[in-house]
């Protein structure tokens, strides 16, 4: 893939807003139009030819960020509740350094996530685990 040869040798921060931006100029189109149905997580190649939502940037950006050589351990696809909008979303939440960096498809530049209040994480997962988030204090 030719993002990943020239992303391979940039800094971290340098391949975090690459991939972000890349997958970011895909068209935003709704499961029930795009697939037919309800909800559907595309793989990467569907992402591609067919473009798709949330949940579909986020796992093209982490598949892309693993073949760059990332650890999964340090990315999370979130499922979130967006405040402002009042709906589920999905974002790619990568561990970089003392910071977790937000990729969003709503958003055109990568951001620390203490920026961003609107969102409430509901779960998360990668390809090893899953989490479930819940409100405390």
């Amino acid at each position: 893939m030719k993002l990943i040869d020239q992303t391979r040798t940039e800094a971290p921060l340098a391949q975090l807003k690459r991939v972000n931006g890349f997958m970011n100029r895909h068209r935003y189109i709704i499961d029930p139009i795009n697939w037919g149905v309800k909800d559907y997580w595309a793989t990467p190649g569907q992402f591609f030819r067919k473009h798709g939502d949330c949940e579909d940037y986020a796992i093209a950006k982490y598949l892309s960020l693993k073949m760059l050589g990332w650890d999964t351990g340090k990315m999370r696809i979130v499922v979130l509740r967006d405040l402002n909008l009042k709906i589920a979303h999905a974002v790619l939440l990568v561990r970089l350094n003392d910071s977790y960096m937000l990729l969003d498809n709503q958003i055109a530049i990568v951001v620390d996530s203490k920026r961003i209040r609107h969102y409430r994480p509901i779960y998360s997962v990668n390809e090893k685990s899953w989490w479930r988030h819940r409100m405390t204090g």
